[in-house]
C-alpha cells in the first residue's frame, strides 16, 4: 500500500460525507458543500486494474469504500455517529449492526441507502441495482449484500467484502487459497520442462491446442466479442492408463501459461449425504473462480461417473447430482481437466460438452526408449551391461513405472556405494513394478 502525508484521504472523504448526510438529514442544515471524492491517484489503498477499468460512478465508489471501511478504518463510523449523538437521539435510518468479534459498527444495506439515496426513490432503486446479482460487484465477487434475518427487510443484511478483495485492496496481492474443507485442492507444480515429457505425437498436438486456448481464450471471447456465442471456460478429458503423463501434463500447462494448477481431493468433495456433494463443489468452484486457475480432477470417475437407471429415490437423486455438477463445471470460466483411466467411465453428458478429449496411450517402444534415456540423472553413469534399447523393447512399462525403476536403481547405487547403475539394479526395479501390477516378469 502506498504511503501519503495524509493517510487514507478516501476514508477521510467517507467521514466527511457521512457527517454531511447526517447534517442534512437530521439537522436540516442547508447550503452545505458536498465533499469531493478524491481520484484514484490520491487513494492510499491499492486500486486493482479491474476497478480502474470499470468506470465506477461516484455512488459505486462510495459503496465500495463504505464496505471496505471496517477493514481499514474500523472506528470511523462509530466516531462520526458518537459525535452526533451528543446532541440528538438514535439514527435508525443509518442502519449498521455489531459483529460477534468486531466491536465497531458494520455497515448494512440500510447504511448504503442512507448515504447514497436518502428518500429519493430513483436513487434507492440504483442502490438495489448496485447490490444486485447482475452488477459488476457481484459478477466479479467483489462485494455483496448478506441475506437478512428471516422476516426482516432485505437491506438489513451486512455489506460483505470478499476476503480476496479485502487483501488485494490492502496489500496489492491475493494469497493463494490454502487447502481446507472449503477448498479441498492442492497446488501442484513441477520442476520438469516440456522437453522432459514424452507423449504420443497426436496427444502432443492436442496439448498444444489446450495451451493455445489458455493463452488466447480471453482475447477470442471478449476482445472479439465471442462471449455472446461461446460458453466461458474450457473443458478437457485426459484418459489413459496410470503413469502415462496426465498429471505432469496438467502441471506443465500451468507452468508455461502462468496459471496455478489445483488438484482436487475428491475424497473431500464426494459425500454420501444428500446435498453435501453439490455444496462442497459449489464452495470449491466459488474459491477457484477467484484464482482463475486450472482445476485438475484426478480419477474423476468418482464425481463424474455414468448416471444409473432409476430404481429408487437414491438413484434419482444421484442422477440429479450429476446434472448439477455438469451445470457448475460448464459455468467455470477457466480450464477444467478431468482425468480418468477409461473414457467409458465418464458420463456421456460430460463427454458431449468437452472441447477436448485427449488420449494418453501406453507408450510405444520408441517412446519408452526416449523416457529411459531422459530418466537417469547426469551425475550417475550406466554400466556397460545396460542396454536401454533391449530393456525398452522387452518390458512394457509406463512413464510412471520407468521413473519408479530409476528411483529404485538410484537408491541402490547410493546404498551400495557404487558409481554406476547396473543392469541388475534395473531388473530388480522392473521386477518390483511387475509385482505391483500383478504381472509376471519373463
Amino acid at each position: 500500500m502506498k504511503q501519503s502525508k495524509d493517510q487514507f484521504p478516501e476514508f477521510q472523504f467517507i467521514e466527511k460525507y457521512l457527517q454531511y448526510r447526517l447534517d442534512t438529514q437530521f439537522y436540516a442544515k442547508n447550503n452545505l458543500t458536498v465533499p469531493e471524492l478524491p481520484g484514484y491517484s490520491k487513494w492510499t489503498i491499492h486500486v486493482p486494474p479491474i476497478i480502474r477499468k470499470a468506470r465506477l460512478n461516484k455512488a459505486e465508489k462510495i459503496l465500495l469504500l463504505l464496505t471496505l471501511c471496517p477493514q481499514v478504518q474500523s472506528h470511523l463510523l462509530d466516531t462520526v455517529i458518537q459525535e452526533k449523538l451528543t446532541s440528538t437521539g438514535d439514527f435508525p435510518q443509518l442502519g449498521g449492526i455489531r459483529g460477534k468479534n468486531f466491536r465497531g459498527l458494520l455497515p448494512t444495506g440500510q447504511t448504503a441507502l442512507f448515504l447514497l439515496a436518502g428518500n429519493d426513490l430513483k436513487k434507492r432503486q440504483a442502490v438495489y441495482r448496485y447490490l444486485g446479482p447482475d452488477h459488476f460487484f457481484a459478477k466479479n465477487h467483489i462485494l455483496r449484500l448478506e441475506d437478512a434475518p428471516d422476516g426482516e427487510p432485505k437491506m438489513c443484511g451486512k455489506l460483505i467484502l470478499s476476503a480476496e478483495y479485502a487483501e488485494l485492496f490492502l496489500t496489492g496481492r491475493i494469497s493463494k487459497p490454502a487447502f481446507s474443507m472449503k477448498f479441498p485442492a492442492q497446488l501442484i507444480e513441477t520442476h520438469m520442462e516440456w522437453s522432459d515429457l514424452v507423449l504420443n505425437p497426436e496427444t502432443n498436438v492436442q496439448i498444444k491446442e489446450l495451451q493455445m486456448w489458455i493463452t488466447h481464450g480471453n482475447t477470442l471471447l471478449y476482445d472479439w466479442g465471442m462471449y455472446k456465442k461461446l460458453k466461458p471456460g474450457y473443458r478437457a478429458l485426459f484418459h489413459g492408463p496410470p503413469g502415462t503423463g496426465k498429471t505432469l501434463t496438467a502441471s506443465l500447462l500451468g507452468k508455461y501459461t502462468g496459471k496455478d494448477v489445483y488438484k482436487i481431493d475428491l475424497s473431500m468433495v464426494v459425500s454420501k449425504f444428500i446435498g453435501e456433494t453439490e455444496k462442497n463443489l459449489a464452495n470449491l468452484l466459488a474459491t477457484a473462480e477467484k484464482t482463475k486457475g486450472i482445476l485438475f480432477f484426478d480419477e474423476a470417475d468418482a464425481l463424474f461417473g455414468k448416471r444409473t437407471n432409476v430404481r429408487d429415490a437414491h438413484d434419482k437423486y444421484a442422477n440429479q447430482e450429476v446434472s448439477y455438477l455438469l451445470q457448475r463445471i460448464e459455468n467455470y470460466a477457466g480450464l477444467v481437466i478431468l482425468a480418468s483411466n477409461l473414457k467409458t467411465n465418464i458420463d456421456e453428458a460430460f463427454i458431449r460438452r468437452f472441447q477436448a478429449i485427449v488420449h494418453f496411450p501406453f507408450p510405444s517402444f520408441s517412446e519408452r526408449l526416449q523416457i529411459w534415456r531422459k530418466a537417469f540423472p547426469e551425475k550417475v553413469g550406466l554400466h556397460k551391461d545396460v542396454v536401454l534399447d533391449q530393456i525398452a523393447r522387452k518390458y512394457e512399462l509406463s512413464g510412471g513405472d520407468i521413473m519408479n525403476v530409476v528411483q529404485y536403481a538410484g537408491l541402490r547405487v547410493l546404498a551400495e556405494n557404487k558409481k554406476e547403475v547396473t543392469h541388475q539394479f534395473i531388473m530388480d526395479g522392473i521386477q518390483r513394478e511387475y509385482q505391483k501390477g500383478g504381472r509376471i516378469m519373463r
